[in-house]
């Protein structure tokens, strides 16, 4: 697994960090937000999709990264436990919604229907690997739903 270290500044930076980022689990106690330093981070366990794509790969990997937000001006969660450390979170992405510019909201969407968003003055995003990954025979699958 390679290791990452991406900088977002813009909508189309975030949605890259989006994608490395999807199906990182971390558990809920794992992010913080200080609303002196206007900054929300969290630790998740980031699966390595670009490895995944190997043919006949028979092990996959994980790795601890950090994700780091500045300039929030406020964090709302909606569907989201209490932060106790046995809530596991499965993110499946990361979108912005403009306001006023550069202004605007981010929001984390996890399985099961939780969400966090982080009203921001502008984009300022940070991805981070944080050590060395670990074999894991788990691909994330997702369930479909016909309409």
């Amino acid at each position: 697994m390679d290791a990452l270290k991406l900088t977002a500044l813009d909508e189309d930076d975030l949605q890259v960090i989006s994608t490395h980022l999807q199906d990182a689990v971390m558990r809920a106690s794992d992010m913080s937000y200080s609303a002196s330093e206007k900054r929300f981070t969290a630790i998740l366990n980031r699966f390595d999709w670009q490895g995944a794509q190997t043919p006949k790969r028979d092990k996959f990997q994980r790795g601890h990264t950090g994700l780091d937000f500045g300039a929030v001006l406020g964090v709302r969660t909606r569907n989201i436990q209490n932060q106790s450390d046995d809530v596991i979170l499965s993110l499946l992405s990361i979108s912005f919604r403009a306001g006023e510019a550069p202004s605007g909201k981010i929001t984390l969407i996890f399985a099961g229907g939780g969400e966090i968003e982080l009203d921001v003055e502008c984009i300022e995003a940070r991805m981070s690997d944080l050590g060395s990954a670990w074999a894991t025979q788990h691909r994330p699958e997702h369930d479909f739903e016909d309409d």
